[in-house]
């Protein structure tokens, strides 16, 4: 009966999400049809060969964040780290072995990504029902959306074909993916790199508003002169966190990423930034740190509906990021393994 309920939440949710973006005005809409178009993806990829699959992600995403609501946040990182890294090719996922190293060990992710677990119990059972027919990139995709509208978030069609890379790599992991000390320019620039504009590096950069982070990822907010200068500085929101971070075991502390409504989906993120109160160095220059930038912040913490809009279509864009489909790559039976 639960999951009844939760399934029809889930479509009515991607119908009200479908009519929201009908109405977004032309020249959204008109660049919202035009990434699709552009996409060698498919919203009905699975419609004869796994018609189960987005209700069998939704399942266990919806039991996963129920049982541990910071899931959300590292599904939709999870996500994030692939599309980083040569694509969305679900080469995060892959274990190390003799002779092979991926990607968990490097920088960004050693110690901080989750979810792998729940990857695994979704392929476990697309594959009883699918063998050999829904990728893992597909999964991670369809999770990321499924975390945002479980955590009262926006939903979106997500676009599907994918297949998955025959490797990683983990010296690409510890060039591309932004630091969280990062300067807006050196945002910019990975985000260039991978194919994404400065728009939408402000609108995915709000995902953090649900997780966690440990201090060492954000040292750099109190450290030096940093707690006593600048525009905007909140001394009472640093001084805070240099008392969280001062005890003996503190690497493993974690804080919010958002203190106000840490497991929820929404734009007070952007509040924050304007309150001096982002927790990363790479969150808060996003308002003190560049002009353009700035206004997009403003916007969006006052406006959480355009804030929504956006992250959808730079959502559907950062999930077309170096494709491999048709016969390139394969569908791993295990994701954490090449077959």
């Amino acid at each position: 009966m639960r999951m009844a309920v939760c399934l029809a939440l889930f479509l009515a949710m991607l119908e009200l999400s479908a009519v929201a973006l009908s109405k977004s005005p032309t020249n959204l809409h008109d660049e919202c049809a035009d990434d699709h178009n552009a996409s060698p993806l498919s919203t009905t990829f699975y419609e004869n060969t796994c018609p189960e699959a987005e209700v069998i992600i939704f399942s266990w995403v919806e039991r996963a964040v129920s049982e541990d609501p910071r899931m959300a946040a590292s599904l939709l990182r999870l996500h994030f780290h692939d599309c980083f890294v040569n694509g969305c090719d679900a080469s995060v996922l892959l274990d190390d072995i003799e002779g092979f190293m991926g990607e968990k060990t490097a920088g960004p992710n050693l110690n901080s990504l989750r979810g792998f677990e729940v990857v695994d119990a979704i392929k476990s059972d697309l594959e009883t029902v699918c063998p050999r027919t829904v990728s893992c990139a597909d999964i991670l995709a369809s999770a990321a959306r499924d975390s945002v509208l479980l955590s009262g978030g926006p939903g979106w069609d997500v676009l599907m074909g994918r297949r998955d890379s025959l490797g990683a790599s983990r010296d690409a992991a510890n060039n591309n993916i932004p630091a969280p000390n990062s300067t807006v320019e050196i945002l910019v620039a990975k985000f260039q790199n991978a194919g994404l504009t400065l728009n939408d590096m402000v609108a995915l950069s709000g995902a953090h508003t649900m997780g966690k982070a440990r201090c060492p990822t954000f040292r750099s907010r109190f450290a030096g002169s940093a707690i006593s200068t600048g525009p905007k500085v909140n001394l009472d929101f640093l001084q805070s966190l240099q008392q969280l971070c001062s005890g003996p075991d503190s690497n493993s502390t974690l804080a919010e990423l958002d203190l106000a409504t840490p497991a929820t989906f929404d734009n007070q993120y952007y509040v924050n930034l304007v309150s001096g109160e982002g927790l990363l160095q790479s969150d808060q220059v996003l308002f003190t740190g560049d002009g353009r930038t700035r206004q997009i912040v403003e916007s969006y913490a006052v406006d959480p509906m355009t804030f929504f809009e956006d992250f959808k279509r730079s959502m559907v864009r950062m999930g077309n990021l170096g494709l491999l489909t048709g016969k390139e790559g394969e569908i791993r039976r295990n994701c954490r393994s090449i077959n």
